[in-house]
């Protein structure tokens, strides 16, 4: 029988050591390759795209500083500035649910109407971030009376409302010349009634006459006119009022001249009636 050398045992730790030493070099040399990289090396990659102001103001270590008061101020201040207004409205919006007893609350709040007032800016838009503007102005001097920013406040309701009367007559042009006369003579009406004080009331009360007499409602379009002539008569619609009040079978009343004030507001409102009769 042939013998066979005896086997020589395998040293099973042996290998357990090479696989844990082989194991131990690849995390060293990810380690070392690791550490290359410093922390701010790693952060800058990140802040490539960012440089400037913005790079403390988009980047932040935590959550409790990404909400720091003063930095949603100023990352606000920085979508303002670049006309993200949508982003800005986020910033401020947030800013004032987080922070409404802070000593800038009042100049975010002052911001978000600003913010909807440039967003709808413009006579052919729509008109509801305008009207959202007036309601947040309208909280500046509700919620902060007194403060810095509540005669500023006070001063852009006055200019948005401006905004939203000259819209109405935009859209209610636009109705006349379209030929749709009733649907433009309640826009005039409106602008006559919500915005008496605007710039552009007695040019709504002039196209109103238009409008009435293209209806055929002659009697109406001379109490537009006589109006016209009582509450603006400096006007330039004043002077295209008398002509067409005179080419309507009718004549400024001289006795309308000596009235007292309060003679002319009571005649005023007593027109104003039968203007809204016209559509009822």
């Amino acid at each position: 029988m042939l013998l066979l050398p005896p086997r020589t045992p395998i040293n099973r730790p042996s290998i357990r050591s090479c696989v844990i030493a082989l194991s131990c070099l690849l995390v060293g040399q990810s380690v070392l390759a690791g550490c290359s990289a410093t922390p701010k090396d790693l952060r800058d990659g990140v802040r490539k795209a960012i440089t400037g102001r913005d790079e403390q103001i988009f980047v932040e270590d935590t959550v409790e500083r990404y909400y720091h008061p003063n930095v949603m101020i100023k990352r606000g201040e920085a979508y303002f500035e670049k006309e993200e207004y949508a982003e800005a409205l986020n910033e401020y919006t947030r800013f004032l649910e987080m922070y409404r007893n802070h000593v800038l609350a009042s100049y975010e709040a002052y911001r978000l109407g600003e913010v909807h007032m440039n967003m709808g800016k413009s006579i052919e838009r729509d008109p509801e971030p305008i009207q959202k503007a007036i309601a947040a102005f309208e909280r500046v001097r509700k919620d902060y009376t007194g403060s810095k920013y509540d005669a500023q406040a006070l001063e852009k309701l006055e200019e948005c409302r401006s905004w939203l009367a000259e819209m109405h007559l935009f859209v209610g042009r636009f109705y006349y010349r379209r030929g749709s006369y009733l649907a433009a003579a309640h826009r005039f009406e409106q602008i006559f009634k919500t915005y008496p004080d605007r710039p552009v009331a007695p040019d709504a009360l002039y196209f109103l006459a238009m409008s009435h007499h293209e209806l055929g409602a002659d009697d109406w379009a001379r109490a537009d006119l006589t109006l016209l002539l009582e509450k603006y008569p400096d006007s330039s619609a004043a002077v295209d009022g008398k002509s067409m009040l005179a080419t309507l079978g009718g004549a400024y009343p001289p006795l309308l001249a000596q009235k007292s004030d309060s003679a002319i507001v009571s005649d005023a409102g007593s027109a104003s009636t039968k203007i809204g009769r016209a559509h009822v």
